[in-house]
């Protein structure tokens, strides 16, 4: 009779640590993994370098890497600032010096996301400079699309 209290206080003593941080960080089943597409629509002028912001308003998310874009002088991973991922946000940037540059609608990165519990986040997108090679800065579009 002891051995078996003892087993069932033991047993109890390293299952309320595990739920506990199930219940903090939410049910690791909710936790899954998706992309989010970033495309910045240069219009006729071609593009050499961008900043933005990205952060989540709602949801619960952990950046996890940053990928390149899809135009060659884009596709290595942008430059990003890791102080900011401890708040739900990325600044990222990139700059190009070649001559092979893209206009019009271009992905310029992918952030991949871990996402936590059942809540669709929701996001923020500022774009803080899209410049031409000339270093002129001008207006541009910046959307996301999710990916699977």
């Amino acid at each position: 009779m002891k051995t078996i209290t003892a087993m069932i206080l033991t047993s109890v003593c390293v299952m309320v640590p595990v739920l506990a941080q199930q219940s903090e960080h939410g049910d690791p089943a909710s936790v899954r993994f998706a992309p989010l597409h970033i495309y910045l629509d240069s219009g006729s002028r071609s593009l050499a370098a961008f900043q933005f912001e990205l952060k989540a308003t709602a949801g619960q998310i952990e950046i996890v890497g940053v990928e390149g874009g899809q135009h060659k002088a884009f596709a290595e991973a942008p430059y990003y600032d890791p102080a900011a991922l401890a708040n739900d946000r990325i600044i990222i940037a990139s700059f190009n010096t070649g001559q092979d540059l893209p206009n019009g609608r271009t992905r310029i990165a992918t952030v991949h996301l871990q996402i936590t519990g059942d809540a669709e986040p929701e996001y923020e997108l500022d774009l803080i400079v899209a410049a031409s090679a000339d270093g002129e800065e001008f207006p541009a579009e910046l959307t996301f699309e999710k990916g699977e």
